[in-house]
């Protein structure tokens, strides 16, 4: 039994939507898996904001059609692809993808697209260097810890110096006034 229109516009329409919300999408064949590997892959994609569809090439076709962002995702509607959608963390997404590759040896990265751009498998690839959103947030952490540890290490001194500096100055007062009796006896 094939899918109705109505049922094809709102498939499009789910595309279209989550395709907005993407940064980057990966064409992947996915020839040799099972559903439930598909949903093992879904699973590990999901944490890092990532999705993985599974459509028609006509459906995605008509999705893209239009939009200069995603048109060069044209040049790999053939054969059978499933879409990873990373609309968060990039390299951990990609990373996720290498270790179930790796993991079931079943599928091949054909290319992706991202900024209106058509990548290469190595392209892809090359975007695992970048740090993760966690790696990103403890960088961010530490620049923000480090500036406030030092901001405490300075104000801290500044009342530690001050009182040093308050107290010498009764004592060079008193210096200053004994030099100045001691000078007046010598002159009387």
């Amino acid at each position: 039994m094939g899918r109705s229109l109505e049922n094809k516009k709102q498939i499009v329409d789910d595309l279209k939507a989550q395709l907005a919300q993407s940064q980057l999408a990966i064409v992947i064949d996915y020839t040799g898996l099972s559903v439930a590997e598909i949903t093992q892959l879904r699973d590990q994609l999901y944490p890092l904001g990532a999705s993985c569809k599974v459509t028609k090439n006509t459906l995605m076709g008509i999705a893209i059609q239009g939009d200069t962002t995603w048109e060069p995702l044209e040049e790999f509607l053939k054969g059978s692809n499933a879409f990873l959608l990373v609309q968060d963390d990039l390299p951990g997404a990609i990373k996720a993808y290498q270790a179930f590759q790796k993991a079931s040896k079943k599928t091949t990265i054909r290319g992706g697209v991202m900024e209106g751009q058509a990548l290469t498998e190595d392209q892809v690839k090359a975007l695992t260097e970048l740090p993760t959103k966690d790696q990103l947030y403890a960088r961010i952490a530490g620049g923000i810890n480090a500036v406030a540890t030092k901001l405490a290490v300075g104000t801290k001194a500044v009342p530690t110096k001050l009182a040093v500096g308050l107290n010498e100055v009764p004592s060079k007062l008193a210096r200053a006034l004994q030099a100045v009796a001691d000078k007046d006896k010598e002159a009387a």
